[in-house]
Parts: structure tokens; sequence; C-alpha cells
């Protein structure tokens, strides 16, 4: 493994940010710090990269400590890059000379080569000679990203790098730094706020809440079996419906009695609150459970319904676009869940 995060725990004025933080990271491999404002990641970010001291457990970089409590590895010493939210660019330098920053013990023949080969990966080919102020915010992250790798850094560090652009730009360019990364062999650690940019990028995520990996996992794992009712709720969309355990595979629930591959609860009689995802609710005209629009959002080539019972109860479905039902309307729908996830019921 490059990075071994063992137990780390972070404080700020003796209150725990971090907390029991474990992980490793292979080389090459891209994964991400996913959670909400306040939740950690962007402290253990710092901590990886030197930044901040930890008070617990260790950091190991190819199986050398590099922060220990009490001992850090300066920042400059770990050979990783950064790329933070602002982007950092120098104002008064070229964009080539922005990418070069960090090559002063190059050669001047190494450095033009480097320069010339971050341009072309990173879309950027025309506008070396270009300052900051003359490129858009796109374009301004391509620059902070091929800064950050032109050292060839052992692991680049990324603080929420895309959340100052819009939501499209941010898709797209999520998409071509984790081609880029691959591309060059770069091992990375993003950290977001946003689900989608982390599924995106990452070959595995750390979904954080209160200073702690709630699960560390894949994408599909992450979003099909949610192993905290935390993570169900915060990656994803879906809605809960009560149901009791009838059998170790199996309850029942207002829409009959459902099966599931995996065990729900280990007593019968229990109460549980079992999770549906928009796929798993499909839009059938001959379906035998019938609900009321409630809601409605238009994505373009779909449309989300959320979709009421009878019960009060509601569901969420993806539409074909093209099946434009108004608020208040009558569909049916029926169940096509390959596996359900259910968590202790909440009153």
């Amino acid at each position: 493994m490059l990075l071994k995060v063992e137990n780390i725990t972070c404080r700020y004025d003796d209150q725990p940010v971090v907390e029991g933080m474990d992980f490793a990271v292979a080389r090459g491999e891209i994964v991400s710090l996913l959670g909400p404002s306040g939740c950690g990641k962007t402290t253990a970010l710092r901590a990886i990269a030197g930044f901040e001291p930890i008070s617990a457990g260790r950091i190991l970089i190819d199986g050398k400590a590099v922060s220990e409590p009490g001992r850090t590895l300066a920042p400059e010493a770990r050979h990783f890059g950064m790329v933070f939210q602002d982007y950092a660019l120098f104002p008064h330098l070229t964009v080539a000379d922005n990418i070069a920053f960090g090559l002063r013990d190059a050669s001047a023949a190494e450095r033009r080569a480097t320069i010339g080969h971050l341009l072309a990966a990173t879309g950027l080919q025309n506008l070396g000679e270009r300052y900051p102020h003359e490129l858009s915010g796109g374009q301004a992250q391509r620059v902070a990203l091929a800064r950050a790798l032109a050292p060839k850094p052992l692991l680049l560090l990324m603080d929420e790098p895309f959340s100052n652009l819009d939501v499209e730009l941010r898709e797209r360019l999520s998409l071509e730094v984790r081609d880029i990364l691959k591309a060059e062999g770069i091992t990375g650690i993003l950290v977001t706020h946003d689900q989608h940019e982390a599924f995106a990028v990452s070959d595995k995520i750390g979904v954080m809440h209160g200073g702690r990996i709630l699960q560390w996992d894949t994408p599909y794992n992450l979003y099909h079996e949610p192993a905290h009712r935390f993570v169900a709720d915060f990656v994803g969309q879906g809605e809960f419906l009560l149901g009791e355990v009838i059998g170790p595979d199996s309850f029942q629930t207002e829409l009959g009695v459902l099966k599931t591959d995996k065990a729900c609860a280990d007593s019968l009689g229990r109460k549980v609150d079992v999770l549906f995802r928009p796929d798993d609710i499909i839009p059938d005209e001959s379906g035998d459970i019938l609900t009321t629009v409630v809601e409605k959002a238009f994505k373009g080539a779909e449309i989300l319904y959320t979709l009421q019972l009878p019960s009060g109860g509601r569901l969420l479905s993806l539409f074909p676009s093209h099946r434009n039902h108004a608020l208040g309307e009558a569909v049916r729908v029926r169940i096509d869940a390959q596996h359900l996830i259910c968590f202790p019921h909440q009153g």
C-alpha cells in the first residue's frame, strides 16, 4: 500500500475533529473522503499532507511513518501534490510558468518537456502564455492540476477542487481529472461534499460523519449496500417504508411480502425501515401498486417522481421523460429490487 492511515485522531482545542480514522490507498488508486461540512474530511486531508498533527495513530507512506503523536514530517518532505479549492495560481506568472513552478531543480529541457506534456494532457496546448486572469474557471482548475502533477508526486491531494464551478462543468472536469490521473499513474485523494463528484472520480470512497468513516467501499456498494443509515440517506436518493421481519430474509410491508438476499434483522416481529431507491420502483401501467404523483423534477431524459401511497408513505421513481404525469395524477408502478436494505425502525 502506498498510504496507510492507521486509527488516527486529530484534535482542535482538545476536541476530536477526526477520530479513529483507518483506511489504506493502493498505488494508482483514486479515493474520496465524502461527507457534509464539518465532518472532518479537510482536517484528515491536512493531516495526510503534514499540515496538521495527529494525537493518536499513525500515517505511513510506503511503510514508513510520516505522522505520529509528537512527530510530523514536514509537508515539503512528503513529495505530495496539492490542488486547493481556490486553485492558488500565481497571478504574475503565465500558465507555463505556473506549471513549471515546482521544477526549479530540473534542467531547461526537462522543464520544457514537462510543460508541453502537461499542457497537452490537460487540454491547454494553446494557453501556455496566458495569465490566470485570462482563464475560465475550468481552465484555471486544469492549470492547478498540471502544476501539482509537474513534480510527479507520490500522492495528489485535492480539497474540494471543483466547488467553485457550475454543475455541468464540475461533472465534466471530474471525469477529465480521473482520466488524467489514471493516464499519469498518479494516486489521488479527493475531499468533497458532492457525491456525484466522488462517484465520478473514485475507485473507493469513505463516507464521513462526526469525524469518523462510517463506510469505506466502492461507489456501487455504497449506493446498493449502505452499511449505516446515514450512508443510505447521504448517498443517492431513496425513501424508507415501515416493515416487519417475518423471516431471516423476508419482511411484510404495505407493498406485500418482500424478500432480500441479505439478512435484515435477527428477530421475528422486529420493526424495520426498508430502503427503496428510485431504480427499485418501475413505472408499469399494469403494476399492482397504485400511487399518486405529489412532486416531480424534470432531469432531461428522465423525470424523478415522488409518489404517495394510500397510507401516506412515499416512493421515488424515475420515469422516461416522455411519460409526463401531472401532480395529483394516479400512476401504477411495480417493485424490481435485486436486493433490499433495511435498518432498525426509527419512530
